[in-house]
């Protein structure tokens, strides 16, 4: 009798969602947070939106380079322990080894069944290397033009959810009409991200929508509040 083959899905790009979600719910939070906090001190909606284009200027190449420069760190560190640990199986085979039997030890199993992959490690280095990076220091060879993309990916998901918050000031001439309706098209941004961002990183879709919309909402609202006090 034919069965159905078994397939395993698994969601696989952790990485560039991570930088979306960088990238858009700062981009969503902080110019929000900046219009409705010029609202509350000017009344002149040229101004706002000017402020608001600088601001998404500015965050996206600040948030990208921070992206980059996090993804070149996380590449040198991994380089920098790839070095040592080829050095170590050749200065310190014994010891390294013993790394791999403990290793195999907190899976239950004993010296004499680590044995055989042990020996097998120390005939192929390059193996041993990799085995020792992944099961030791739990490190995974980041993709060569990771830094690159995870910079453009940040930048351009600031900008995309900066330009929301900003699109009732393009509308509406009225700076608290303006104001109104892009508390409402942003919230309803900030709801739906936060669900969506519930749905790839497993979390419940309803607690995650209404986290980031709370967050983004108390964000602007303290923004808006400490604006028209001061003025």
């Amino acid at each position: 009798m034919p069965t159905t083959p078994h397939v395993e899905k698994h969601f696989t790009a952790g990485e560039a969602v991570r930088d979306v979600v960088i990238g858009m719910s700062d981009g969503l939070t902080v110019p929000f947070a900046l219009a409705a906090g010029l609202t509350g001190a000017i009344s002149q909606t040229h101004l706002i939106v000017t402020a608001g284009f600088a601001e998404i200027a500015a965050g996206s190449i600040a948030m990208g380079l921070g992206g980059y420069l996090a993804a070149r760190g996380d590449a040198e560190h991994y380089a920098h322990e790839v070095a040592r640990e080829e050095e170590e199986i050749i200065t310190l085979p014994e010891k390294e080894a013993q790394e791999v039997r403990d290793i195999f030890q907190t899976y239950g199993l004993s010296d004499a069944e680590s044995a055989t992959v042990v020996e097998s490690l120390r005939k192929r280095p390059k193996d041993w290397v990799a085995f020792m990076m992944r099961f030791e220091l739990g490190l995974e060879k980041p993709e060569p033009s990771r830094a690159w993309k995870s910079a453009l990916t940040i930048a351009f998901a600031y900008a995309v959810g900066g330009m929301i918050p900003l699109s009732g000031y393009l509308i509406m001439a009225d700076v608290h009409s303006a104001l109104r309706l892009s508390v409402v098209v942003t919230l309803a941004a900030l709801a739906i991200f936060g669900a969506v961002k519930g749905r790839f990183t497993g979390v419940s879709m309803v607690r995650s929508a209404l986290q980031t919309t709370i967050i983004g909402g108390l964000a602007a609202a303290a923004a808006f509040g400490i604006a028209r006090w001061i003025g």
